[in-house]
C-alpha cells in the first residue's frame, strides 16, 4: 500500500513537470497542482504568467499528451471521439494523435502468446513474423502463419500494460475528483464522468474477447454485402491478450486515387453503401474508420481492420436518427428539435422554441445550396454543437457516430469530392422509416405503435380523473424547485453554521481564557481544562472559517473559458 502510494506520488510529480514544461504550469498552481512540479526560475525575476494564447495551444497539448504517455495518448484518442466536449480545432488535433510505440522484442511476444493461449507458439504457428506488421500502446501484430496453411495477423497484448493503465487510471481519478471541487464546471460533462468512461473503454480495449466480438458483428452486419471484407476470427487461436484473426493484404484507401485498376468513384460508393447498410440494418458502425483501418482489394472491395472501437445503436435510436435526417433534408426544424430533446439528456430547463429558433437558424445557412454543396460533417457538428450549447447530454453512440461520420465523411471526398452523400444516404433512411408502418415487419413496430396509442387512450382519462379529484379534495400539491434559491438556500445553512461555529468557538476562548487566568497557580486539571477549551475553540475557528471558504467563497477554474482561451489565435 505504501509502495503503490509513493509511485503515485512520483508519478503525479512527472505528470506535473511535463505540464508545467509544455507552458501550462500557471493553470497548475490555480488548481493546486502546482507545487508537484519543479519550479524554473525566472530569468528576468517576473513570475512565470500564463501560456500565449494562441493557435498553437491545442498542438501542445497534444504533444504533451505524447510525452505523458500511452494512457494519456489513449485519453486524447477518446476525447478526440467526442466533438461534443472539446471545440473542432482541438479534434482536429487531437485526431493527428498516433499510437506507434517502439516494438516489443520477439522473446517476450513469444511468452506472451503461449502465457494467453497456453500453449507452446511452435504447436500454435508454423511461423511466426520476428518483425511487427505493427507496434502500438496495447498490443502488437505479427503476421504469422497456421499449420492448416491459413495466413493470419496475431495480435499480442504488450506486457505488463494492464498494469501501466491500472496505475495512471488510478491517478487520473484523484486529479478528476480534485478537479470537480475546484474547477467551475460550466460544461455537461464533469472530469469523473470523462474519466469513468475512459477507464471502460480501456477495459473494454484491454479484453481483446470484446475486440472479437466487434469483428464478428461487423461481419454479421456485412453479410449481404459482397464488396465487403472483414477478416475472420480464429477462436482457437484467441484469448483475453492474444487475437487472431485472417490477414488481409491490400492498398490503403487513400492510395488508390490514380492507380491503374480502381475506380476511385465506385470505391467511395461501396464506402458509404457499406456504413449505411451496417448502420441502419444492424444497427452497428465502425468507430475509427480512418485511412489506416480502411484497405481497398481487387474489385473495389472494402475491407476494414481494427474493430477495437465500435459503436452500436439500438432500433429506437435507429428510429430517431433516420427521423432526425430526414427532418434536417425536408427542413423541418420543429421535428429536429423534438427529436434532439429526446434523444439527449437535458441538464437544465431548455425551452423548445429557443432549440426550435436555433435550429432554424442553422438550416436556413444552407438555404439555396445545392445538396453536392452542403458538407455533411459540417451540418452534424452544428447540431451537436447546438445540442451542447442548449445543456443536452448527447448519448455517446451519437456523439461516436458523429466522429465517425466526419471521418468517412473525409475519406469519401477524397476519392469522389461530387459524391453527394445526402442524396445517397437518404433512401436508407427512408426505407427504414417507411418500414415501420409495414404491417409484415418483423420488428412489430407498427404493433407497438398501436398498443402504445391503445394504452395512452386507456390510461389518460383515469389520471386526468385522479388529477381532478386531488384537485377538488385539497390533495394537489405541485412542487417548484429552483437553481437560484437553492444556492440562497445552500448560502443561509453555510452563514448559520458559520454563525453558530463562531459564537461556540468565541465563547470557548473567553471561558478558557478566564480560567487559564485564575488558576495559573491552582489547580493543574482545572488549568488543563482551560487548555483544552482554548485548543477546542481554536478547532472550532477552523471548522468555522472551513465551512465560510466550501460556502461558495472559492473561486473557480473555469475549463470552458480556458478552452476557448487557448483557442483564440494569435
Amino acid at each position: 500500500m505504501l509502495r503503490e502510494a509513493i509511485h503515485d506520488l512520483n508519478r503525479l510529480r512527472e505528470v506535473s513537470s511535463v505540464i508545467a514544461r509544455h507552458g501550462f504550469g500557471a493553470y497548475l498552481e490555480r488548481v493546486r497542482l502546482g507545487s508537484a512540479a519543479p519550479r524554473p526560475a525566472p530569468v528576468d525575476g517576473s513570475p512565470p504568467g500564463p501560456p500565449p494564447s494562441d493557435g498553437r495551444n491545442a498542438a501542445r497539448f497534444r504533444q504533451m499528451l505524447v510525452d505523458l504517455g500511452p494512457t494519456y495518448v489513449k485519453l486524447g484518442q477518446l476525447l478526440s471521439s467526442r466533438p461534443d466536449i472539446l471545440p473542432a480545432a482541438w479534434i482536429a488535433e487531437l485526431s493527428l494523435l498516433q499510437d506507434a510505440c517502439d516494438p516489443v522484442p520477439v522473446d517476450d511476444i513469444r511468452r506472451e502468446i503461449e502465457r494467453g493461449l497456453g500453449r507452446p507458439v511452435g504447436e500454435l504457428f508454423a511461423w511466426l513474423d520476428p518483425v511487427p506488421v505493427a507496434s502500438a500502446s496495447i498490443a502488437q501484430v505479427h503476421r504469422a502463419r497456421t499449420h492448416g496453411g491459413a495466413d493470419v495477423a496475431v495480435k499480442v497484448q504488450r506486457p505488463g500494460v494492464r498494469e501501466q493503465f491500472e496505475s495512471d487510471l488510478g491517478l487520473l481519478q484523484y486529479v478528476a475528483r480534485l478537479l470537480e471541487a475546484l474547477v467551475e464546471e460550466t460544461g455537461i460533462y464533469t472530469p469523473s464522468d470523462i474519466v469513468h468512461e475512459f477507464d471502460r473503454a480501456i477495459h473494454e480495449e484491454l479484453d481483446f474477447a470484446n475486440e472479437a466480438r466487434n469483428a464478428r458483428d461487423i461481419a454479421i452486419a456485412s453479410k449481404d454485402l459482397a464488396f465487403v471484407v472483414v477478416p475472420a476470427v480464429h477462436a482457437a487461436f484467441s484469448s483475453a491478450t492474444v487475437l487472431t484473426l485472417d490477414y488481409v493484404e491490400g492498398r490503403k484507401v487513400t492510395d488508390v486515387a490514380g492507380r491503374e485498376g480502381y475506380d476511385p468513384q465506385r470505391v467511395a460508393r461501396n464506402l458509404i453503401d457499406a456504413a449505411f447498410r451496417q448502420l441502419f440494418g444492424g444497427g452497428i458502425f465502425h468507430g475509427d474508420p480512418h485511412p489506416g483501418n480502411l484497405l481497398v482489394l481487387p474489385g473495389d472491395r472494402i475491407a476494414y481492420l481494427d474493430f477495437g472501437l465500435v459503436g452500436r445503436i439500438g432500433r429506437p435510436m435507429q428510429e430517431a436518427l433516420v427521423t432526425l435526417l430526414v427532418a434536417v433534408a425536408l427542413r423541418d426544424p420543429d421535428t429536429v428539435a423534438r427529436v434532439l430533446y429526446r434523444i439527449g439528456v437535458p441538464e437544465a430547463h431548455t425551452p423548445i422554441t429557443s432549440l426550435r429558433d436555433d435550429i432554424s437558424r442553422i438550416l436556413d445557412r444552407y438555404l439555396g445550396l445545392k445538396l453536392d454543396q452542403i458538407r455533411s460533417s459540417t451540418l452534424l457538428t452544428d447540431m451537436l454543437d447546438l445540442a451542447v450549447r442548449h445543456k443536452i447530454k448527447v448519448p455517446r453512440e451519437y456523439a461516436l457516430l458523429c466522429k465517425s461520420s466526419v471521418t468517412i465523411e473525409g475519406v469519401i471526398r477524397g476519392l469522389y469530392p461530387e459524391l453527394d452523400i445526402m442524396e445517397v444516404g437518404l433512401p436508407y433512411a427512408k426505407e427504414m422509416l417507411f418500414s415501420r408502418f409495414q404491417p409484415g415487419d418483423a420488428s412489430g413496430a407498427l404493433m407497438k405503435s398501436m398498443l402504445k396509442l391503445q394504452g395512452l387512450a386507456e390510461d389518460v382519462p383515469a389520471q386526468l380523473s385522479q388529477i381532478l379529484a386531488d384537485l377538488e379534495g385539497g390533495k394537489f400539491r405541485v412542487h417548484v424547485r429552483s437553481e437560484s434559491i437553492d444556492r440562497i438556500a445552500d448560502n443561509v445553512r453555510s452563514l448559520g453554521l458559520t454563525v453558530f461555529l463562531g459564537l461556540l468557538a468565541s465563547a470557548l476562548a473567553l471561558g478558557g481564557l478566564f480560567v487559564v487566568a485564575r488558576q495559573m497557580a491552582g489547580s493543574q486539571v482545572v488549568l488543563l481544562l482551560g487548555f483544552s477549551a482554548l485548543l477546542f475553540a481554536g478547532f472550532l475557528f477552523g471548522a468555522s472559517l472551513t465551512v465560510y471558504w466550501l460556502g461558495g467563497r472559492i473561486p473557480k477554474l473555469s475549463l470552458r473559458k480556458l478552452i476557448h482561451r487557448f483557442s483564440r489565435p494569435s
